[in-house]
């Protein structure tokens, strides 16, 4: 499967690797990146993926947009895990119920802030 590529939301530019994406940061334009196309999952992989822990469904969802030319598979399952464990709660991102809403927990990280749940995985990639 060819690897996706990624175009600025501004359209100053297109079709960039994942490697080039990650080491630009914001494109040119000021757009962000955003996928060009999106993977397809089917039916059977989504429901193989129903017991997985946070860090290996991110592994399977992760290596949909990211190949093996861009980050091998076993540096990018590392990359995925070492972010994962920086968390203080073994869910990384739990689902609480408060008054009867459901809730996504973003601040178990090392800052207590949201930014944790994409930048432990960015800072990892840099290495």
């Amino acid at each position: 499967m060819p690897s996706v590529t990624y175009s600025s939301t501004r359209g100053g530019q297109k079709h960039l690797d994942f490697r080039t994406v990650v080491m630009t940061g914001l494109a040119r334009d000021r757009g962000l990146f955003v996928p060009d196309t999106i993977p397809t999952v089917t039916k059977e992989e989504l429901e193989s993926w129903r017991s997985l822990s946070y860090a290996d469904l991110s592994v399977k969802v992760i290596s949909k947009f990211v190949q093996d030319d861009q980050v091998p598979a076993d540096k990018l399952e590392d990359i995925i895990k070492r972010s994962c464990a920086a968390f203080r709660h073994k869910d990384v991102t739990p689902v609480v119920s408060v008054g009867g809403h459901k809730i996504l927990e973003l601040f178990h990280g090392p800052t207590f802030a949201f930014k944790d749940v994409a930048l432990q995985m960015l800072g990892n990639f840099f290495e």
